[in-house]
């Protein structure tokens, strides 16, 4: 068994064979913003995350490279940044986008582990095949909508094209495997008891689709939130001086029923929207409370390192916005937790982090080699110690937007394809934690600095090397 033995504040890894290195259970949730429980927002029903967190290391200030999922999940595989030609938007694939990049996956595969992909994981399931030890599975003929009535008008508004669907939200009085994610919990119980009897470690990738639209959970879920008691966000309103840059359509959102083609939903579709999204945290928050469970129960828990990952934020009404795809804190911004053997659980961090650094944390929490193409920096050390030396910048980007978070403020610039600046935006977290004003006009020697320094973060300054199959900084 790996063990991490804490030596003051450091943590020492003792050498072992592959066969004794830990097993893997990678949690990722499609959607999930860091509105849980163990977040401080003590609104949301979400125990059993809760409980992963009380026994491990609860990242506060985790950041997504960018907001939208495929874009997101291949950039977190590879383990590299996105840029203006790479990881660009859901479609993306890692291996078309960074042929020649060993991805996560792969990497474990190659070192000995059996390595296997359930529900979403990369956006496309053939993504990066050769790196999982079997096809990469996900629930298939399951119906969306479980009311009659919503899989009827789904079906029928599905013959006028496939980004035409049924009701944005669904209520039922079903069990939890009525829906695709909990066939998929049931899968990854199945597995684990499989998996156990092997020889090799384990690397499972679990990828749960909820709280992703339509808003769609058993009706225990919703019950558990009174929706006359849900607020519409303080910053329901377009921030004073935002650049039209920064704002969408919610263009993922008009697709369903009963939803306006433009404009601003009602107040009520607001809270209903925002109810259905608490009851789908808290579903799938009890599916992976079956995983979590079934892992204790088969005894593999303290020798198995468990990351919860959400793969990037998700608007709520903020700054008039829903979905994701946008430079603001809230698509931006995730949950991370991670829980490993030999590391003291029930601790926070505060560093600035991304999801790049996932998988070299994976590496060294399993005593595998750093692939050289790694853009990231692993966590272990700052599990460890709250004090440890960290990164002062998480940066990310979504289409013309590039953006950077400091321990203050976060910064955003718009560029047109020449590389010219159109708008910028610039917000201070010490007194505007909602980002309801943007002051880039007022603080130039500021946002001169944020720029210069979001630029060294995404390599165009020469500061991070080109990775092998990355574009060379000048085409960025």
């Amino acid at each position: 068994m790996l063990r991490l033995l804490a030596v003051g504040l450091a943590l020492m890894v003792v050498e072992v064979g592959a066969a004794e290195r830990p097993n893997v259970l990678f949690i990722a949730v499609d959607d999930l913003r860091p509105e849980l429980a163990c977040y401080g927002k003590q609104h949301i029903h979400s125990p059993n995350i809760d409980r992963l967190a009380a026994s491990g290391v609860l990242f506060e200030r985790a950041y997504c490279m960018v907001p939208t999922c495929g874009a997101s999940r291949a950039s977190m595989m590879s383990g590299i940044r996105p840029s203006r030609n790479r990881f660009v938007n859901y479609l993306a694939w890692a291996e078309k986008d960074a042929p020649g990049i060993k991805t996560l996956n792969t990497h474990f595969r190659e070192n000995g582990y059996h390595t296997v992909s359930l529900g979403k994981i990369f956006h496309h399931p053939q993504d990066n095949a050769v790196g999982w030890s079997e096809p990469a599975w996900r629930p298939t003929g399951i119906p969306w909508y479980r009311r009659p009535e919503n899989h009827s008008l789904h079906e029928q508004r599905q013959r006028k094209g496939s980004r035409t669907r049924g009701p944005a939200w669904e209520a039922a009085d079903v069990a939890d495997d009525a829906y695709a994610d909990g066939k998929l919990a049931e899968r990854a119980i199945a597995d684990l008891r499989r998996l156990k009897k092997q020889d090799s470690p384990f690397f499972l990738a679990v990828g749960f689709f909820k709280p992703h639209l339509p808003f769609i959970a058993p009706q225990k879920y919703w019950d558990l939130y009174d929706r006359d008691a849900i607020q519409l966000p303080p910053n329901y309103a377009t921030p004073q001086d935002a650049p039209p840059q920064s704002l969408h359509s919610s263009g993922e959102l008009r697709a369903y029923a009963g939803i306006p083609s433009k404009g601003p939903v009602s107040d009520a579709t607001a809270k209903h929207l925002i109810h259905g999204y608490y009851a789908c945290v808290s579903y799938v928050d009890a599916l992976i409370g079956t995983v979590l469970d079934e892992l204790d129960a088969l005894g593999l828990a303290d020798n198995t390192v468990v990351v919860l990952w959400g793969d990037h934020g998700w608007n709520l009404g903020e700054h008039t916005l829903w979905c994701k795809h946008s430079c603001y804190e809230t698509s931006m911004q995730i949950p991370l937790i991670i829980r490993a053997p030999g590391v003291n659980g029930g601790e926070r961090r505060s560093g600035l982090v991304e999801s790049i650094d996932i998988y070299p944390t994976l590496c060294e929490l399993t005593q595998l080699p750093l692939p050289t193409h790694l853009q990231g920096k692993s966590l272990v050390a700052l599990m460890g110690d709250t004090n440890a030396p960290w990164k002062t910048a998480a940066v990310g980007r979504y289409q013309a937007g590039d953006t950077i978070r400091t321990d203050r403020f976060r910064f955003s610039e718009y560029r047109d394809k020449s590389g010219r600046t159109m708008a910028s935006m610039l917000y201070d977290h010490s007194v505007d934690e909602n980002e309801t004003t943007n002051i880039a006009k007022n603080r130039g020697d500021l946002t001169s600095q944020l720029s210069e320094a979001l630029h060294d973060q995404m390599g165009r300054n020469g500061v991070l090397g080109a990775a092998p199959g990355q574009p060379k900084a000048s085409e960025r």
